[in-house]
């Protein structure tokens, strides 16, 4: 048979698939009607005949007509099927030829290469650039039971619940992203700093 008259052809494009189907489709001679072919589970309908060649062309988004992809380390493969379904003639009884499902694929390299250069963004984001730059002043505080003041350091003792808080200062903190304090350690001693003895580990080992 001529190439012209491939039963069923494809051809993958960027965006979207193109079935070329002859109407001679089993190769005897007997030409199927183009209402009697669809593609995909959704039954989607032939976009062009020619007459003249006998040619049924269906042109889909790789994504239409229930086509499904498979991701692969190194393919995006889509799949659909063509589907021939003879309608009965004028006798039911009669048929005049099975019908038929024929599996369709595009594979589409995952890598390839390209002959620009790496692209390079023209803009940050102004949180981003924000971070980078300005200087946040912290500060915790030891506050009473109900926040509403601080508490007196002159009473503290083995096993009180401290409730602390913590405030960040600096240019520009107002607009500053949500941000999240985490203590790697904290004691409690007799004078300031902590190797002052004897002193007590509130928050050790990282947090």
């Amino acid at each position: 048979r001529s190439r012209s008259q491939i039963p069923v052809a494809v051809e993958c494009q960027e965006s979207q698939l193109v079935v070329s189907v002859h109407r001679d489709l089993f190769g005897n001679g007997r030409l199927v009607s183009a209402a009697d072919l669809s593609l995909g589970p959704a039954g989607c309908r032939h976009s062009r005949l020619d007459p003249s060649r006998n040619i049924v062309t269906f042109s889909a988004g790789l994504h239409e007509c229930g086509s499904t992809v498979q991701i692969t380390p190194d393919f995006l493969i889509y799949r659909t099927l063509l589907s021939y379904a003879p309608s009965p003639g004028s006798n039911p009884v009669i048929v005049r030829s099975d019908p038929a499902v024929i599996p369709i694929e595009c594979h589409y390299p995952r890598r390839d290469n390209v002959s620009s250069g790496a692209i390079r963004p023209t803009w940050a984001p102004f949180n981003s650039a924000l971070a980078s730059e300005e200087k946040l002043l912290f500060s915790l505080r030891l506050m009473n039971e109900d926040w509403s003041a601080e508490r007196d350091l002159s009473a503290l003792r083995l096993g009180d619940v401290l409730h602390i808080q913590a405030e960040v200062g600096g240019s520009g903190s107002s607009s500053h992203v949500p941000l999240r304090l985490f203590v790697d350690s904290c004691v409690a001693a007799l004078s300031p700093g902590a190797e002052a003895s004897p002193h007590y580990a509130i928050i050790d080992f990282n947090g």
